[in-house]
């Protein structure tokens, strides 16, 4: 995949959805919880229903230039699409993250 043709913020919804709410989801997730029981990272490999919900909804409201650029939202941008779309803001941050670094690795040479 060359840089023109990066991953955009709607194919990587797609990717993070692959193992929503399945067997081998939720055997993922639960390689990621901590003593608390709290599994956040684990929402990129498995997000729940609900998670996946969530980031879909703010995927939609999103503008197209946020689409575009979403690999470099400022912390105060993700924050405000999180509000607006009434989402949790922390799994919408580490949502945008992921598509960041997901970005970022298939734009460097192999």
């Amino acid at each position: 995949m060359t840089i023109k043709n990066k991953m955009s913020i709607e194919q990587y919804l797609v990717k993070v959805a692959r193992f929503s709410d399945n067997e081998f989801g939720k055997l993922i997730r639960n390689q990621f919880k901590d003593t608390e029981g709290s599994s956040e990272l684990g929402m990129l490999a498995a997000p729940t229903h609900e998670e996946l919900e969530q980031l879909k909804k703010a995927v939609a409201i999103m503008t197209p230039t946020e689409k575009q650029n979403a690999d470099s939202l400022t912390d105060e941008q993700t924050q405000r699409i999180a509000d607006d779309a009434k989402i949790d803001p922390a799994n919408f941050a580490i949502f945008i993250n992921g598509y960041a670094l997901c970005r970022k690795s298939l734009s460097m040479p192999k």
